[in-house]
């Protein structure tokens, strides 16, 4: 046989047997690899990738189920090892004794009880106007007149009913003279007296007319008759401050013609937004402290005088009002307002240090530690108050008595990132509360890290072993 042909017929052999070996070395070493890894997870030494369940009772990660729910919890675990190398620090959730206090934002607004529309009362023209916007006012001062055809009739028919009585006084008195001479008759000075009766009522009549058209009383008195008034003027009706004037000469008004507005300024009302949680800490009469970006150091204190009973649809707020004392005005309408009202009761409410939290994108969560299982942290969301110093009033989530991690919060997180842990939505109710099967409970996902020698993992690059309970 040919040489060259026995090496073409061999060469073919020698490349299957090459491949041959080499999947039968992978096999072995992929092996002995299981092998090993095997039973560094019964000696708790090493970890698996991530699974997450399947099948009809699997849970993926989600967003929240609900817009305003806490999610579920996220559980991690650390050996000792790697707690002391995280520096985690314990602290207990402690209570506060504080009263109640809201603060709310305000608007001044005028005390609508002190607060005067000025109308004419006689239908015409404005002919002089004296009031300007912003001025100080008496009662009683003189603001504008009104030329008024009306006034003009309404005086003439007094005049002409005043003249009427006169003459039919005198009438009077002449007949009865002639009675006691015996010139005239009884019955003539009965007629007479009857008459004299009616145009007294006349005359009374037209005098209770200029009244009404805001002639004054005693203007009616000192008046002849000789003189015809056809203008009226339109007084002050309270002391005050003119914050409205629409009047101007040549103004054709009637009775429902808006002139002046004038506000009494030495008490207003600071008006406030409040919420529906706040309903049960306030009452009508609660004390109340306004301050003003203006006056800062100027606190002016009150009592709450009124809590609208409506809710306002829109903003779920009810109005909340505060009057307060302005001897020297300075508060101006419209002016904004920080209210403190003091609240009614104590409460007493957890409180943790601010180092606690940690904010995880749109939500404030704390780590919590559980005494039964060193190591075990469980990120809880919470929902805070207000921020007293170092510490902080949680409304919900925690409870008095709880351990939550104050030092290393940072290094949780980060490792909750790392291992892709998520929050997931709570699986429909199943059973009643208490199931022993579980039925109605939260998926909790649960990491375990592991630190090797020297402090660094081992096994997988992502996470030492990875759960889920349900």
């Amino acid at each position: 046989m040919n040489p060259n042909t026995s090496l073409n017929v061999r060469w073919p052999l020698l490349v299957v047997a090459a491949a041959l070996l080499l999947a039968t070395g992978a096999g072995v070493t992929y092996f002995i690899l299981r092998q090993g890894s095997a039973s560094d997870v019964q000696g708790g030494r090493a970890a698996t990738a991530p699974t997450l369940p399947s099948g009809p009772g699997s849970a993926m990660p989600t967003s929240r189920p609900e817009s305003g729910a806490a999610l579920p919890d996220v559980v991690v675990t650390l050996n000792p090892e790697a707690v002391a190398r995280a520096g985690i620090t314990i602290a207990t959730v402690g209570t506060s004794h504080a009263a109640v206090g809201l603060r709310l934002p305000g608007v001044v607004e005028p005390n609508a009880y002190r607060q005067v529309v000025v109308t004419p009362l006689v239908a015409g023209r404005i002919t002089r106007v004296v009031a300007e916007l912003g001025q100080r006012v008496q009662r009683g001062q003189m603001m504008a007149q009104v030329f008024s055809p009306e006034l003009a009739e309404a005086h003439t028919r007094y005049t002409s009913a005043r003249a009427e009585l006169e003459a039919h006084e005198r009438e009077l008195g002449r007949t009865e003279k002639l009675v006691e001479i015996g010139a005239a008759s009884r019955q003539e000075l009965e007629r007479l007296h009857a008459e004299h009766t009616a145009r007294r009522a006349d005359v009374q009549s037209a005098r209770s007319r200029l009244e009404l058209l805001g002639v004054p009383e005693a203007a009616l008195d000192a008046d002849s008759g000789q003189e015809l008034r056809a203008s009226a003027d339109i007084p002050a009706p309270i002391d005050g401050v003119v914050t409205e004037r629409l009047a101007n000469v040549g103004l054709n008004v009637d009775l429902a013609s808006k002139l002046f507005t004038v506000v009494d300024l030495t008490t207003v009302w600071v008006v406030a937004d409040l919420y529906e949680k706040n309903f049960s800490h306030v009452r009508v009469g609660s004390p109340a402290t306004v301050t003003t970006a203006a006056y800062p150091d100027l606190p002016l204190q009150g009592r709450v005088s009124y809590i609208d009973p409506q809710v306002s649809i829109q903003t779920r707020t009810a109005k909340l009002r505060v009057e307060v004392p302005n001897p020297r005005n300075e508060l101006r309408l419209g002016m904004y307002a920080d209210v403190q009202v003091s609240g009614v009761e104590s409460a007493t409410v957890p409180v943790i240090p601010r180092s606690a939290v940690q904010t995880v994108g749109d939500r404030e969560v704390v780590y919590l530690v559980d005494p039964k299982q060193p190591g075990r942290f469980t990120e809880r969301e919470v929902r805070l108050g207000p921020t007293t110093g170092e510490e902080v009033e949680v409304l919900s989530g925690v409870q008095a008595g709880d351990s939550v991690v104050t030092g290393g919060t940072f290094f949780l997180r980060a490792e909750r990132e790392r291992l892709g842990l998520r929050p997931t939505a709570a699986p429909p109710v199943q059973g009643a509360a208490g199931d022993s099967n579980g039925a109605g409970q939260a998926d909790v996902q649960t990491a375990e890290i592991t630190l090797g020698e020297k402090g660094r993992r081992r096994g997988s690059p992502f996470v030492d072993r990875q759960d889920l309970r349900h």
